[in-house]
């Protein structure tokens, strides 16, 4: 380490003999150079800039669960050529402050079995914090363990991960109550359909107490506190000819439904993902006005601009689930100097740290050394990087920043605070409620999921019942009228499986809700029923009516009710269906594959193709014969038709309805078998959604049980 720190400052005093910044040029070489041989060796650069040191003013108020903390270094000062790190907009004024919380992490290592080849440890002996009304921010390349670090500090870890550390909220080692804290995922999934004041209201609905007034007061706040202001009434992701919102909004919008709680803690998981740079500055100053309000923000970067990085309060870089370094973002480019590594004026600090850390560039390096030594040139591109990160790390280890941040971590948890409260939830009747209307409302609207669906259904049933119409009511048209019923329930029952990526959209909001606990899996599968019965029920009787009357069938008013009852329960059970391959799936090809083949093995088994009771035992009747719901359907629709019917064979003998199916159908000669059959559907319509039910309890109740193992074993772990 004195050997490097020789060689750095014996860099900085050469470089600082150069001429003026407007005389000097900078390379065009991109990687770092070094000399054949000297590994050890600081890399070498065209300019080096000189750092003023900072001292950063922090104190705990007495009785109080907020820190103050002086605000962070700006980059104005780097040297005479370099631009002032930009500021926060003023003049726009949070109207509510919101009372932060302080957060400290120490020796957390996280390891997950079977994530990396070389180590189960994602996370290494990391140790930070985050003070209220500043922003945190975690950096480091893909892959270092930035997203798992903040899902730890969050508890919100994946239950495959084991944590070891402890983290400390005011002081306490306590559990984060819901309200308490915001998080928000790297892809969150919007409702298109809605605007973004619909959709920021419908959310404190579903997480808020209280009355609605209230509620649509700390919408405001949001939307305020975001930015929003311009784009509230606008729709969040397009509809017919109206253009949505541009990622940056959308962005937006996600953070601004976790703070209608007004959270303490936000947690924010790549808040620059897929944004161009005028996006990621206006969401960095964004975020950067919601922290001065008093808000304590984490958020993880994968890479940033000049004017980005200036924003940041302090910086934990990882790399490989090593730290190398947390502190003031100043402090972070004196660290990589004093390490050896210092930054080129004209290169941004986040590009230069990733540079220097990540692993992926000994790749490109090889590959131009290949190139290069071909060519004669630029045989001198030589960099390590795992020698850089053990370099970095080693020098932050010893360093005075590292003993600051134990010092801080310590006076943060030798006194206990104010234990963070929950605010209290909406019940499961209001969420019913709001999950339902809301539901109702995006039916309304989306035209391409459903009013689309309902035209192809009726060009369908109008292509169905033109072909079998003018069938008459003689005994010959009895295998006729039997094919075209068949083909009725078939084909309208197959072409609902176009709803799917409708159905899996659902489950992936309410997957993001539930992970936020805003709801609950009943309270989702009751409001799905209860939006999509009157969907379901204007396609059955639109679509009842159109068929009944173009094939000619009996023309009694219980008869057609019947026919209605029966095709909309039909629905029913195979959007249950549905939704049981959607939840298990969640892939919208895969799901669209694996119904169609249980569409067809159910045609097939259904009775009409090879009647029940000559369909071979083992598979076809059993099970698959009765467990496909065609069957039902097409029995109930036909009992309906030609049991109280009788057809004249001659002058003399007439034949009754069931003797006219026999050699057609299987179907029984009572007349409740009907209703039976309908009854059975009914059943499977309820079976099919409690293995919904059961399947997202299973997943839930399992990630919350191998949650509290790990808490348990956490608890042991800090105990001995």
């Amino acid at each position: 380490m004195e050997e490097i720190q020789s060689q750095s400052d014996n860099y900085r005093s050469s470089s600082s003999s150069a001429s003026s910044p407007a005389s000097r040029v900078p390379s065009s070489n991109f990687f770092y150079l070094r000399k054949p041989g000297s590994i050890r060796q600081p890399i070498s650069f065209e300019d080096s800039p000189e750092w003023e040191d900072t001292d950063t003013d922090l104190r705990i108020e007495e009785g109080g669960d907020s820190i103050i903390a002086a605000t962070s270094p700006s980059l104005s000062k780097i040297n005479s050529g370099s631009l002032p790190s930009p500021r926060v907009p003023e003049g726009v004024v949070i109207p509510r402050k919101i009372g932060g919380a302080s957060v400290a992490w120490k020796d957390l290592t996280i390891t997950i079995k079977g994530k990396r080849k070389y180590s189960d440890k994602v996370i290494k002996s990391s140790t930070g914090y985050a003070l209220p009304g500043t922003m945190t921010v975690i950096m480091g390349p893909a892959k270092s363990g930035k997203s798992t670090l903040l899902r730890a500090i969050a508890g919100r870890l994946h239950p495959s991960a084991r944590m070891y550390g402890e983290v400390f909220v005011n002081g306490a080692k306590s559990q984060m109550p819901y309200g308490s804290y915001g998080y928000v995922e790297r892809e969150t999934t919007l409702i298109s359909s809605l605007t973004v004041r619909e959709f920021l209201y419908y959310s404190a609905l579903l997480q808020l107490p209280g009355f609605l007034c209230q509620k649509k007061s700390v919408v405001e706040d949001a939307i305020h506190a975001m930015s929003l202001d311009d784009h509230a009434n606008k729709l969040i992701g397009g509809h017919c000819y109206m253009k949505g919102l541009p990622s940056g909004e959308r962005r937006l919008v996600s953070i601004a439904r976790e703070l209608v709680m007004r959270p303490r803690i936000l947690f924010i998981d790549e808040p620059l993902y897929h944004l161009d740079c005028v996006a990621a500055l206006l969401m960095m100053v964004t975020l950067k006005r919601l922290a001065s309000t008093g808000c304590t923000l984490i958020v993880t970067i994968y890479q940033s601009s000049t004017e980005v990085f200036g924003l940041f309060d302090r910086i934990c870089l990882l790399s490989n689930g090593n730290t190398l370094f947390f502190g003031e973002t100043l402090a972070c480019l004196q660290h990589f100097s004093n390490a050896g590594f210092p930054c080129p004026i004209m290169q941004s600090p986040s590009d230069h740290f990733l540079r220097a850390i990540n692993t992926d560039f000994d790749r490109i390096i090889a590959m131009c050394k290949n190139w290069q030594d071909d060519n004669g040139d630029f045989s001198s591109v030589n960099m390590d990087t795992a020698v850089a990160i053990r370099t970095l790390e080693a020098t932050y280890k010893s360093s005075a920043d590292a003993a600051a941040v134990e010092t801080m971590i310590l006076k943060l948890t030798e006194k206990e605070g104010p234990a963070l409260k929950s605010k209290g939830k909406a019940n499961d009747a209001t969420r019913i409620a709001v999950l339902t209307w809301r539901s109702l409302l995006v039916v309304s609207r989306e035209w391409k999921y459903y009013w689309l669906h309902l035209i192809l259904y009726m060009l369908l049933t109008l292509c169905i019942g033109t072909v079998f119409s003018g069938l008459g009511h003689s005994l010959s048209s009895v295998a006729t009228r039997v094919a075209a019923i068949f083909v009725f329930v078939s084909f309208c029952s197959l072409l609902s499986i176009a709803r799917v990526p409708a159905l899996i959209k659902e489950i992936k909001i309410y997957t993001c809700e539930e992970a936020n606990e805003h709801s609950s899996t009943p309270v989702f599968l009751l409001a799905q029923l209860l939006s999509s019965i009157p969907f379901l029920f204007l396609i059955a009787i639109s679509l009842s009516l159109v068929f009944y009357f173009l094939v000619g069938l009996q023309d009694q008013f219980s008869l057609l009710m019947y026919f209605v009852l029966n095709f909309f329960v039909t629905l029913l059970v195979n959007e249950g269906i549905m939704l049981v391959v959607a939840a298990l799936r969640q892939d919208v090809l895969g799901s669209l594959l694996t119904l169609l083949c249980i569409h067809v093995v159910m045609m097939l088994s259904a009775g009409y193709f090879r009647m029940q009771n000559a369909l071979p035992g083992p598979v076809w009747m059993y099970p698959m014969s009765y467990i496909a719901f065609h069957t039902y359907s097409i029995q109930g629709l036909l009992e309906n038709e030609y049991l109280e019917n009788s057809f004249a064979v001659g002058q003399v003998r007439s034949i009754s309805g069931f003797q006219a199916l026999q050699n057609v159908y299987n179907i029984s000669a009572d007349y409740n078998s009907k209703w039976r059959n309908l009854l059975v559907l009914f059943l499977m319509a309820m079976g099919y959604r409690i293995i919904v039910l059961l399947l997202l309890f299973l997943f839930s109740s399992r990630k919350m049980w191998l949650l509290k193992r790990l808490k348990c074993n956490r608890d042991t772990t800090d105990t001995s």
